[in-house]
């Protein structure tokens, strides 16, 4: 399925409606934005979604139509220019005072019940 950009023409009155007709498309697996106009009630999805779908749930929620639906192209990757090669990091070296040594200690000295009584 490719990716499509569908506006929808919503009846939405309250505040209340608006945000349960968001929670209903985003809900949806495949949505990637959604964009609401409050002023004109339009609603813009865009995502690999089943369009019929949505309309059919919003509904439900309140008046909804299809105005336009397209298919959306994939932006076009440019081609990242090379790197030059000639990158030299700064040497460092850390000279700690005390050698690094792991002291383990091979028997328990604690008073765990391990001993004679």
């Amino acid at each position: 399925m490719t990716a499509q950009k569908s506006v929808l023409q919503l009846s939405v009155h309250e505040e209340g409606i608006r945000k349960k007709a968001w929670v209903a498309v985003s809900r949806f697996s495949g949505v990637t934005s959604i964009e609401m106009d409050d002023k004109t009630g339009r609603m813009t999805v865009v995502g690999e979604v089943d369009v019929p779908r949505i309309v059919k749930k919003l509904r439900k929620i309140c008046t909804a139509e299809l105005v336009t639906a397209e298919v959306v192209k994939p932006p076009e990757k440019k081609p990242e220019p090379k790197k030059s090669e000639d990158f030299v990091a700064y040497p460092f070296s850390i000279n700690y005072p005390y050698p690094y040594h792991s002291y383990h200690q091979p028997y328990c000295y604690c008073n765990c019940g391990g001993g004679t009584k």
